[in-house]
């Protein structure tokens, strides 16, 4: 039985993170392999199923990964499956899951083709300090950090993205870098562990990882990512990704949401690779 680790040309071994679910896959009898989303020598119905892992320039051919999900999930059974993938892909389901009620950071969205003031932006809502990302983007791609004295920048590098696509402008939260962004992950649809994510390590590794330190989420944390999730995908799905940093008064707030390809930082956490595995087998009907 073969299991597809789906990945992308710049990680034709998978990222570190992924591969202990090599053997986790081996110790349940089935033989997991890395295989590029756009190989076009993969067959993918020789798979009994198939896991997206790190295919991450997928936003840069989204038709073509859509059309690719849709075909495999059609013949294969495909995690997270592609109506997830289409939903999340497009960071404007932030703004749908805080129109449900979902404590989220605030987020303006710029639509393509628009422009926009940002200095007035950010006086009309109170931000001294911006971060600008792509509304469809992965791996921090084309996110600025705008500062006060780099408006000039955060304006040339907001018209320049809004010419092809749409953007969305957030405050900077300084809990960002003093308390951290917290990654609460799900496995089989139950809560895993998490990771702290700082940027003032930014450029060290631990555990082969960027910037991750294991972490006990607060109460408060813990509910929030449990709610976030009820709202979003009340069927919760085999993995999921709740990223959440404090707000100005200290509650949790919605950064992102990741259902598609997120980093599930299985490497420090034992067992955590066995769990999704056999998760997988059995949401895929091949538990033997």
């Amino acid at each position: 039985m073969r299991i597809a680790l789906v990945t992308s040309a710049a990680l034709p071994a998978l990222d570190p993170d992924d591969r202990p679910l090599i053997p986790a896959f081996a110790a349940l009898g089935a033989r997991a392999e890395p295989v590029r989303w756009d190989d076009p020598a993969a067959v993918w119905t020789d798979f009994a199923a198939v896991l997206l892992r790190s295919p991450w320039d997928y936003f840069h051919r989204l038709d073509e990964f859509l059309a690719w999900c849709e075909r495999t999930a059609a013949a294969v059974p495909l995690f997270n499956p592609p109506a997830l993938a289409r939903w999340n892909l497009d960071k404007r389901y932030l703004l749908a899951l805080a129109r449900q009620g979902a404590p989220v950071v605030p987020t303006a969205l710029r639509e393509a083709g628009t422009r926009t003031d940002l200095a007035a932006l950010a006086a009309e809502r109170g931000w001294r300090e911006v971060i600008l990302k792509p509304a469809v983007s992965a791996d921090s791609w084309e996110t600025l950090h705008v500062t006060p004295e780099r408006y000039a920048e955060g304006q040339a590098h907001l018209d320049r993205l809004l010419a092809s696509r749409a953007m969305l402008v957030q405050p900077f939260l300084p809990a960002v870098e003093s308390h951290g962004e917290r990654c609460l992950v799900f496995l089989d649809g139950e809560y895993a562990h998490t990771i702290r994510k700082n940027p003032l390590t930014r450029g060290g590794r631990w555990a082969g990882l960027p910037e991750g330190i294991p972490v006990t989420p607060e109460p408060a944390e813990r509910r929030a990512a449990e709610a976030i999730l009820d709202l979003a995908v009340p069927e919760r799905p085999l993995y999921a990704r709740v990223d959440l940093v404090r707000g100005a008064d200290g509650a949790p707030l919605l950064l992102e949401l990741e259902l598609i390809e997120p980093t599930l930082f299985l490497a420090p956490h034992p067992g955590a690779a066995d769990r999704l595995a056999a998760a997988l087998l059995r949401r895929a009907g091949l538990a033997g």
